[in-house]
């Protein structure tokens, strides 16, 4: 079964406070139905929860500034969520999506209509379940068009193309996880990678299938490029093709080219490719990059760029892609990204120096905690952290908790703002005391604040890189470096100009990022690492911004309908 779309609406002119400009919108309505279905991938049969039959799930398009419903049922067997990812919602957290922190789960045989109101993303964004490991299996694409008598920034493409990338396992996902989590072991890795659901031709498997996309020679295509992965960064080529990147979660970039991209968990790119090379059949292909000790399972997924009337086999039979651990590629991409002044993108608004009012400095880490079930493998289990909080989910929702003020022991306030303990983040921990301390702290912040965040990563555990996303906001992405950060000297280098606006940055092994931002979103918003282990293991945090002093600087009144939590 398709998308259900039940028509659209013209509004006329909408009016969003964070909306930087006013223009026709319509309203769109939606209907997703999420069951399990029977999948035959690697010579095996999966039942997975899935949206409407199919993985990954069906696209969703609308125009910039648009407003649309989606009314998704729940016609599975375990509850979930949907989360917007990258959409910023604005004074609306109800429709945000994650568990037990803006909503209850929707249980089976239930329904919930989503309000996912766009302002001023333009480009590629994504859906998918925000409950456990269901995401790997509830996914795809959101595809914000230009308004209308609005344009691309760059020549109409003659056509355009999703890409989703993802891990597959031939078990289902939530299960998973519940058992990994319940022996306190390390989930297990991806039996195999997919491009829209294609495991390609090096599987071993002679019914997997390629991923095809037909082009015309001469014509320009525009690629919107989801990592859907559950916990791999992700290289992606075409072989003998050049790639333009000109948006990162649907924000415009100043265009680059490039052979290659590096993507992470979580991120959206628009790039624009070319079919000019001899008509023939070419390689696309993915695989991992990781700069951990403990990495993923290093497997090349192919699909094909193939010309109408190609005549013959694979042009372009020997793949090309940077190294699993090449660190140099990945940083010699990432570092490319530059905000671009151009109307089709919001105005600058860097918060200065003199504008911050609130500063975090953010240890990234990997640890441990007793393990007290009946099922534990060891007498710790795997956990993580920031700032050495392992966030615990609690069983009402945060922001039902936070906006009826009545319900009280969901969470505290007093989310430290720099690591409990300095140390030698990016030294030799291995004699560290890595337990955490679990809790469910969050980070309060007033209304219009200016915000840094200083990301730091750490060598406890495997070390390595982290994706970490901020919901109901995007981010300027303003300095990044090596090793520990020091707040004498390293602001200096800081990116004031042209930083990138994203919503979800890698944050490279041993090294920092740096955020800054204007809290001008009043609600509850998650912030979490994208590899969904660590988000499991409690690699997350709640930021809650305080209403301003107008009814158009607050949260919105809860909608009808809202799910209720299961009695614990």
């Amino acid at each position: 079964m398709g998308l259900v779309k039940q028509g659209s609406v013209f509004l006329g002119v909408l009016f969003l406070s964070t909306l930087f400009l006013c223009c026709a919108a319509d309203v769109q309505y939606y209907e997703l139905f999420m069951r399990e279905a029977n999948f035959t991938q690697l010579c095996n049969t999966t039942t997975l929860l899935v949206a409407n039959d199919s993985y990954p799930g069906p696209e969703i398009r609308a125009s910039r500034g648009d407003t649309i419903f989606v009314n998704v049922h729940n016609q599975g067997n375990y509850s979930f969520t949907i989360h917007w990812h990258g959409v910023k919602q604005p004074r609306n957290p109800w429709s945000d999506g994650p568990e037990y922190v803006t909503q209850c789960p929707i249980q089976p045989g239930t329904n919930f209509t989503y309000e996912v109101i766009l302002s001023d993303e333009i480009g590629t964004l994504w859906w998918h379940a925000h409950s456990d490991w269901s995401r790997g299996s509830i996914h795809g694409a959101l595809v914000i068009v230009p308004a209308e008598n609005e344009t691309y920034p760059f020549p109409t493409p003659d056509g355009e193309q999703t890409i989703i990338l993802e891990s597959w396992f031939n078990r289902d996902y939530k299960q998973i996880i519940d058992q990994a989590l319940a022996q306190g072991i390390v989930p297990p890795q991806p039996d195999a990678y997919a491009i829209n659901g294609h495991l390609g031709d090096t599987t071993g498997c002679p019914n997997d299938t390629l991923f095809r996309m037909q082009v015309q020679y001469g014509n320009t295509y525009l690629l919107r490029i989801v990592n859907a992965a559950m916990n791999e960064e992700k290289f992606f080529a075409i072989m003998n093709h050049t790639l333009t990147v000109v948006a990162r979660d649907a924000s415009y970039v100043q265009n680059f080219t490039t052979d290659y991209i590096m993507i992470s968990p979580g991120q959206t790119m628009d790039v624009l490719v070319v079919a000019n090379q001899n008509t023939g059949q070419y390689y696309m292909a993915t695989r991992p990059f990781s700069d951990s000790s403990a990495p993923p399972v290093d497997y090349i997924t192919t699909g094909v760029f193939d010309y109408i009337n190609s005549m013959g086999g694979l042009n372009a039979s020997f793949i090309t892609l940077p190294a699993e651990n090449d660190t140099n590629a990945a940083n010699n991409f990432t570092t490319q990204l530059r905000n671009t002044n151009i109307t089709q993108n919001p105005p600058l608004n860097v918060p200065t120096d003199a504008e911050i009012s609130t500063r975090l400095y953010i240890a990234i880490a990997g640890n441990t905690l007793p393990c007290n079930t009946s099922q534990c493998v060891n007498t710790f289990r795997f956990a993580a952290s920031l700032n050495n909080v392992s966030f615990v989910l609690p069983r009402i929702d945060i922001l039902q908790a936070y906006y009826n003020t009545s319900t009280t022991g969901v969470f505290t306030e007093d989310f430290p703002l720099s690591p409990p303990e300095f140390y030698n983040f990016t030294g030799d921990l291995s004699t560290l005391n890595t337990e955490a301390l679990p809790g469910t702290k969050v980070v309060m912040l007033n209304y219009g604040d200016g915000v840094e965040i200083v990301l730091q990563a750490t060598q406890t555990g495997p070390g390595g890189s982290h994706p970490i996303h901020l919901h109901g906001y995007s981010f300027y992405w303003v300095g990044s470096g090596t090793g520990n950060f020091n707040n004498q000297t390293d602001p200096t280098t800081y990116n004031l100009v042209d930083p990138p606006l994203i919503n979800t940055v890698h944050v490279p092994g041993r090294s920092w990022v740096a955020l800054r931002f204007f809290a001008d979103n009043p609600g509850v918003w998650f912030m979490h690492c994208h590899f969904d282990r660590h988000a499991s293991w409690g690699m997350d945090t709640v930021f809650i911004v305080r209403n301003g002093t107008t009814t158009g600087t607050s949260i919105r009144p809860p909608p009808p309908g809202m799910p209720t939590c299961p009695s614990s």
